[in-house]
């Protein structure tokens, strides 16, 4: 698969989003400790910006105070002209929609990074929202060389059924960051350090490419989402088994048709029933129980990228 868009002029700007869900820890206190001191995101020529996203999540120490931030950013949401009885997060979305956009212009961010803690034994995760956009695939490839050997994953959500509206599409180039396992509420040294990385690497690799560095075509292993799986459930909706303990944990691993994916109460297992290996993500991901989501099933892709280099101002 081959991407289309690229960038050729260099990008000016840049926020940091922590606090998108208010008790994913890593992300809050890096950005609260950005915007105390700067020094450490700050690149020649480029506008930094840490923000928090939703103060009144973190506040609160919940995912968010009346609906998902990070699902509400399409026109349906975004057009609502009356503020009353809205839920905080759509007027919270049309507030960043304002200082960071707006989405698809001109004005909008360069990019966004928007940090993330999973429940999920995910590692370092980059989420990649378009499989045609030159630049994020060479920041990506970059990044994961950058990192090595710790791994990085990379998870496309560019499936027309699967594709929602996040808080960090208001920007010409959205990046999420993915890093875990971590509980919510919960700080982990280890994670907290793999996020400031992937931080300081996307910010080196817009340095490099704002100074005109040429990155040669180059290729990308992703993992791009094609459907997400509930669990088994009773009539009455409660969940009726388990994640199996031979799928806990294993994210990113190979899952066979046969391989065992669900254990109920009574000791039954329920195997993966499709009909190829797939790669299962988000497995028993906490925040996805309101959702409805077990994990999520991927297939390997690879995704190349033309040459690139920014030209001058």
């Amino acid at each position: 698969m081959t991407a289309l868009l690229g960038a050729n002029s260099p990008l000016r700007r840049v926020a940091i989003f922590g606090g998108t869900h208010g008790n994913e820890l890593s992300g809050v206190l890096l950005v609260k400790h950005w915007e105390e001191d700067a020094a450490e995101v700050q690149r020649t020529g480029l506008q930094v910006k840490p923000f928090i996203a939703n103060p009144r999540a973190v506040q609160k120490g919940s995912r968010y105070i009346d609906c998902d931030l990070n699902r509400v950013f399409d026109p349906a949401h975004l057009g609502k002209e009356t503020l009353e009885d809205l839920p905080y997060e759509v007027v919270r979305a049309q507030e960043i929609h304002l200082l960071f956009g707006p989405k698809g212009s001109k004005d909008a961010y360069d990019v966004i990074l928007d940090l993330h803690n999973t429940t999920a034994n995910m590692g370092c995760t980059l989420i990649l929202e378009s499989s045609k956009n030159d630049l994020l695939i060479q920041m990506f490839h970059y990044i994961k060389n950058s990192l090595a050997p710790l791994p990085c994953f990379v998870y496309l959500i560019d499936h027309p059924s699967l594709k929602y509206a996040t808080t960090r599409s208001v920007a010409k180039h959205p990046v999420g960051v993915e890093v875990g396992p971590q509980p919510q509420g919960v700080l982990r040294a280890d994670i907290l350090d793999q996020m400031r990385r992937i931080v300081q690497h996307a910010l080196d690799f817009i340095q490099c490419f704002n100074e005109g560095k040429e990155f040669p075509a180059c290729s990308l292993e992703v993992y791009q989402v094609m459907e997400k799986i509930d669990y088994p459930r009773k009539e009455n909706g409660e969940i009726a088994a388990v994640i199996h303990p031979r799928l806990q944990d294993q994210d990113w691993k190979p899952l066979n048709p046969g391989d065992p994916v669900f254990l109920t109460l009574d000791g039954k297992t329920i195997p993966f029933d499709g009909d190829s290996t797939v790669y299962p993500v988000f497995v028993n991901e906490a925040a996805y129980y309101e959702k409805g989501e077990a994990f999520a099933k991927t297939v390997k892709v690879t995704l190349t990228a033309r040459s690139l280099n920014s030209l001058s101002p």
